[in-house]
């Protein structure tokens, strides 16, 4: 009896068990980050046109990037982008904006305090320490490389 139990268990589990295809999520990801990416540079060669320098068109293409990702994951369109795009969506900074957005949103209901303010950095917030601590480690390899005359 048991091993029937145990068959039809792998039966069922085989049935529900979603199946991707990888050719399929890398085409998705590459065309989506390739969506982001061009409208990013179509916002920079806006501002260019304009006049505005190099260095200010780039963080004007950052933070409208920011403001639209923001906008849509209140929305709740952002996360079926991501469902289709994979990480074509979250590695650009469009992904890093939803990460601080979505968890404010979820948490509102509890409050300013104890929703927004200790939630708002539970998925952003290990990438910004391992990003730093990574930066500071690296730094610290560079300075001491250069002070061994290696670099």
């Amino acid at each position: 009896m048991e091993k029937k139990d145990q068959k039809e268990y792998g039966e069922y589990i085989k049935k529900i068990t979603p199946t991707h295809s990888l050719g399929k999520q890398m085409l998705n990801a590459f065309i989506c980050g390739g969506i982001i990416c061009a409208i990013g540079q179509g916002i920079i060669n806006l501002a260019l046109g304009q006049g505005i320098e190099d260095e200010m068109a780039g963080s004007i293409c950052s933070l409208i990037l920011i403001l639209i990702s923001v906008l849509l994951t209140g929305f709740g369109v952002f996360p079926s982008i991501v469902k289709w795009g994979g990480a074509g969506a979250l590695v650009p900074i469009t992904g890093f904006a939803n990460s601080v957005a979505a968890p404010a949103i979820e948490y509102k209901a509890q409050g300013w305090v104890f929703g927004v303010g200790c939630k708002i950095f539970t998925i952003a917030g290990p990438v910004i320490l391992y990003g730093v601590f990574t930066s500071w480690a690296l730094g610290l390899i560079y300075w001491i490389g250069k002070m061994m005359g290696v670099m």
